[in-house]
């Protein structure tokens, strides 16, 4: 690892709090996301090596790297889909790498996931897709419930698409749909898995502007990872580079355009990267 790399992380903590003060939706002080020197191997091949980082509440963070570098693997930690070997994990100041059972699932509903693959249910209606977290995890009525998939369909440009079936669907609309039922709980963080992957590049963009639109218009945190630099430039305040499971850089776009790390600057002018 290169000196400057070694200083991106252990200045990435103290930079982060810093900007995490003023952010766009005011909660100053209190981190979206943190992850304290992070490290999780499977067998003998080590994934995560001591990540440390924060995330701006309000911001926009993009992970970067090429394949099986811990991107998604980090995502699944933030989630609680995976615990750490060592280290730990905050969502806000929950310690999600220590919690199980009801007090995991609780922690979750702050977040949305959007899958790479937008993950719908193909037996059920795009609706219905995006009523199921509010019929398992709240006790609305169903005229309310409703009203509410109403209103995310119409703010990811769906709201004919009710009673379509993910089938029928579009690539473009699938991730839509997926976007749509992210947002069904009203989270404070959500979590993107390439969100252009398989789409064409309008279509790419199209689902970008809805994410800074969320960002933007609702103060969502949005943690993304991508290969795609262009995806990355628009929704990033801060971007984050993992190479070999460790963070190599951190910084704006434009800082990392002029990191001293050939290969951070090789993957900055790289259109799809890894």
């Amino acid at each position: 690892m290169t000196a400057a790399a070694m200083d991106v992380r252990k200045e990435s903590r103290g930079q982060a709090r810093a900007e995490s003060r003023g952010k766009p939706n005011g909660e100053s002080g209190t981190a979206a996301v943190r992850l304290d020197h992070v490290s999780k191997a499977f067998g003998s091949r080590k994934v995560l090596d001591d990540v440390s980082f924060e995330v701006p509440s309000g911001a926009g963070f993009v992970i970067l790297g090429r394949s099986g570098t811990g991107k998604s693997v980090t995502l699944r930690h933030i989630i609680g889909l995976l615990r750490p070997d060592s280290g730990r994990v905050f969502v806000e100041d929950d310690e999600v790498s220590a919690l199980s059972g009801e007090a995991l699932a609780a922690v979750r509903k702050k977040m949305g996931f959007l899958f790479q693959s937008a993950a719908l249910f193909d037996s059920i209606s795009v609706g219905e897709n995006v009523a199921f977290p509010m019929r398992r995890h709240t006790r609305l009525g169903e005229a309310e419930i409703r009203k509410r998939v109403d209103e995310r369909l119409s703010a990811v440009g769906l709201e004919r698409d009710f009673d379509k079936m993910p089938g029928e669907l579009s690539g473009g609309m699938r991730k839509r749909a997926g976007l749509a039922r992210a947002l069904a709980l009203d989270p404070r963080i959500l979590l993107v898995d390439e969100p252009s992957a398989g789409l064409d590049p309008i279509t790419s963009e199209e689902i970008d502007s809805l994410l800074v639109d969320m960002k933007q218009t609702r103060g969502v945190t949005l943690v993304v990872v991508t290969h795609n630099m262009q995806s990355a430039r628009c929704l990033g305040d801060q971007l984050l580079m993992l190479h070999d499971g460790r963070v190599v850089a951190r910084g704006t776009p434009q800082e990392l355009d002029h990191d001293s790390n050939e290969l951070v600057r090789a993957f900055m002018t790289s259109q799809h990267a890894g």
